[in-house]
């Protein structure tokens, strides 16, 4: 078993024509680590040159960022812990996916579900917050607290990550940061309309670890039965 440097609990859709097709836009399956040939669309070009960021995480919506576990916290725990929670905790329904710009990359966000997910997202980051070391210095450098609101700075003390709580947004991310995201937006919609899903379910906890390289695959998909 590859040694695994972090740890996150993500959505990733099950096998299925959307599953494919993002993972394809992404040029990697995070489940069977098989890189896949990415799809060359009308207006883009090299879709290489604008997926570095996700391609390394491989497609996912964060419920609880990576972390690094806790002194002498092991794999076969911190599975237990996000299995546990699946086992207690419901599915969160959404009307569907859009595409859309988001803080200058382009992504596919929920609509219809907005308490859904905060109340999902509010309970794994609960849940496994024991499972995380404290942050460094530089952990916390990185994420830049001058940028941050008051509030911001106060869950990243608290609980490892400033986007959490009640500043939870879930999104599925398909681009870097692009100067002109616009016509990569509309290429893009055209591209997943056909298999965005309606409803849009988040029907498991999946637990990614990130390799030693720093590419994250998926190690165990938990189902949301509670």
């Amino acid at each position: 078993m590859d040694l695994m440097q972090r740890y996150a609990v993500y959505y990733a859709p099950r096998e299925g024509a959307f599953a494919f097709r993002a993972n394809e836009w992404l040029g990697r399956e995070p489940g069977n680590r098989r890189n896949l040939p990415q799809p060359v669309l009308p207006g883009i070009g090299d879709p290489r040159e604008i997926t570095a960021a996700p391609r390394r995480y491989g497609f996912h919506g964060t419920i609880r960022a990576p972390f690094r576990p806790a002194e002498g916290m092991g794999e076969d725990h911190i599975r237990a812990t996000v299995s546990d929670l699946a086992a207690r905790l419901a599915p969160a329904i959404c009307e569907g996916l859009q595409v859309e710009m988001l803080h200058g990359f382009v992504a596919l966000t929920p609509l219809g579900c907005e308490a859904a997910l905060l109340d999902l997202g509010a309970a794994v980051v609960e849940g496994t917050n024991s499972l995380r070391a404290p942050l460094t210095g530089a952990e916390i450098a990185r994420r830049r607290p001058d940028r941050l609101s008051l509030r911001q700075r106060e869950l990243l003390g608290r609980w490892g990550y400033p986007h959490v709580m009640e500043e939870f947004r879930f999104h599925l991310t398909l681009t870097d940061r692009l100067d002109q995201p616009e016509p990569i937006r509309a290429a893009l919609e055209v591209y997943f309309s056909p298999v965005l899903p309606q409803p849009f379910a988040i029907e498991d906890l999946c637990l990614f670890g990130e390799d030693m390289s720093g590419r994250f695959h998926l190690l165990h998909r938990h189902a949301l039965t509670g």
